[in-house]
């Protein structure tokens, strides 16, 4: 998400700390280079204007030139800036009365109607009674497709392929909610170009009879300007309530969402962050940018966990811990609770510190290497699990080697990483958040968190020439091995 914009602004802020001594030339200089990362991503000439216009005014200041740390002064004042830029956002959903209503509307191809059983799963889950409305009749595939939605979550679907006119059908809808134990109700209406004066006419009658009171507008942030330009005109027509925008985990620019809510006033309340059902999250400007600033979005992830996580064997692994027992079989166990949250390359975006790691290493794929471990993993006994490094001796690791797959230095650099972070994470039971993600940066810089000291499969002979740091690793490895075997003899001798 946003990887163009977040390496630009990451070349900009890294040309300021690498001056020597910033002064106000070259502060400006460096500017112009944030400026230009916020052009090429597509972000709106008049908001790039006076943007850098706040930023600008408070870094040339004696205040930030004179401070000990002036880059990072500047990193803090853009940080604040992108805030103010796409926020503040109210997340409230303001559904009063009896039966509200909620209109999606927007243009063709923007994804509503997945969005209209995306917000149908949100609604349930914070114990709403939603009924689908298909009332977008320009596209029969769409009703045909929220009927599919509505199955596979459970939420009724009110729809008639006969009816022509999307006004009645959308107020029958309506009439119809009333009479039963539905409580708010979702119109999935037609996409429509903002310069079709006789389909946007037909969506403020829609808006007038069935009187919502939340009306959202769905765009799609890969299309850049040409949303903010549709926001704009849509919100003109109807006074928009919000933004949903969609496609953001495609969108490697971000100009729509830098945009959208200083060209249109109209906040951006969800964001698409992928096809699941699953993968519509709230619109949160300061965590928006801290990614794009490569901060990450620990908090983020953490509301994910939590929802995504058994809680019952959450608990038990807090239990074991504060007892002193972290084993092969916790660690397996939460990195298959891991896997609940999604791609790892995603997971990673959300650390702070973690998100450029897959760039940094040619053949880094995080998938593999977990699925790696854990078949190392499965391939020991319970005891072996239990105890490793004090078990598994040297007859053992090429037998659970060979059981998994892997090369037996593999099973021992497991046995040596795991010893480190069964210690971090022993320290971590009781503890709060922030202490908690100070160890989880110890962990970062373990072995197992480490580019350098990762378990990457080892490259086999393809008659290919190793480059001087795979040559490098491979003697590293050589070399621990055979003080290893050193240490052995010496022992075996005595």
């Amino acid at each position: 998400m946003f990887e163009s914009l977040q390496n630009g602004l990451a070349t900009a802020l890294k040309s300021l700390r690498g001056k020597g001594r910033l002064s106000e030339s070259n502060m400006r200089d460096g500017l112009r280079l944030v400026r230009q990362s916020l052009l090429e991503a597509d972000v709106s000439f008049s908001v790039v204007d006076d943007f850098m216009a706040r930023v600008t005014e408070q870094a040339v200041g004696e205040r930030v030139l004179k401070s000990l740390d002036p880059s990072q002064q500047v990193v803090g004042i853009v940080h604040q800036e992108l805030i103010h830029l796409m926020g503040p956002v109210d997340h409230a959903l303001h559904l009063n009365g009896h039966v509200p209503v909620i209109m999606l509307c927007g243009l063709q191809g923007s994804g509503k109607t997945t969005t209209c059983g995306k917000l149908g799963r949100l609604l349930k889950q914070r114990g709403r009674q939603p009924l689908l409305v298909a009332a977008d009749l320009q596209r029969p595939a769409a009703i045909d497709q929220l009927r599919v939605l509505g199955e596979q979550l459970d939420i009724p679907v009110f729809s008639d392929k006969a009816s022509s006119d999307p006004v009645a059908l959308c107020k029958a809808a309506v009439d119809q909610a009333r009479k039963t134990g539905v409580d708010v109700a979702v119109l999935d209406t037609a996409g429509r170009l903002h310069i079709d004066d006789e389909l946007m006419d037909q969506l403020r009658r829609i808006d007038r009879h069935a009187a919502p009171q939340q009306v959202y507008l769905v765009v799609d942030g890969m299309t850049g300007q040409d949303a903010v330009n549709s926001a704009k005109a849509f919100n003109d027509a109807l006074e928009l309530d919000g933004v949903i925008m969609t496609k953001l985990d495609g969108d490697a620019r971000g100009g729509a969402a830098l945009s959208v809510k200083h060209v249109t006033g109209v906040p951006i309340k969800f964001i698409g962050t992928g096809e699941h059902l699953d993968a519509l999250e709230e619109f949160h400007p300061e965590r928006l940018a801290g990614r794009i600033l490569g901060q990450g979005d620990i908090l983020s992830l953490i509301e994910k966990a939590q929802r995504e996580f058994d809680q019952e064997q959450l608990q038990k692994q807090e239990e074991r811990l504060r007892k002193g027992q972290f084993t092969l079989d916790d660690f397996r166990d939460q990195l298959q609770q891991m896997n609940k949250l999604g791609p790892m390359q995603k997971i990673m975006g959300l650390i702070p510190g973690m998100g450029g790691l897959a760039d940094s290493l040619d053949d880094f794929d995080p998938e593999q290497d977990m699925k790696r471990l854990v078949g190392i993993i499965n391939a020991m006994t319970s005891e072996e699990r239990s105890d490793p490094s004090r078990v598994i001796d040297q007859s053992r690791r090429r037998r659970i080697a060979a059981g998994s797959g892997v090369e037996p230095h593999e099973v021992n650099q497991l046995v040596k990483q795991f010893d480190g972070m069964a210690d971090v994470m022993r320290r971590m039971a009781g503890q709060g958040i922030r202490e908690r993600m100070k160890m989880v940066r110890e962990i970062q810089q373990s072995a197992l968190g480490d580019p350098s000291g990762r378990l990457s499969k080892q490259k086999k002979s393809t008659g290919k020439r190793l480059s001087s740091r795979e040559r490098a690793k491979m003697k590293k490895q050589r070399d621990r091995e055979l003080r290893r075997k050193k240490r052995l003899t010496k022992q075996n001798k005595k």
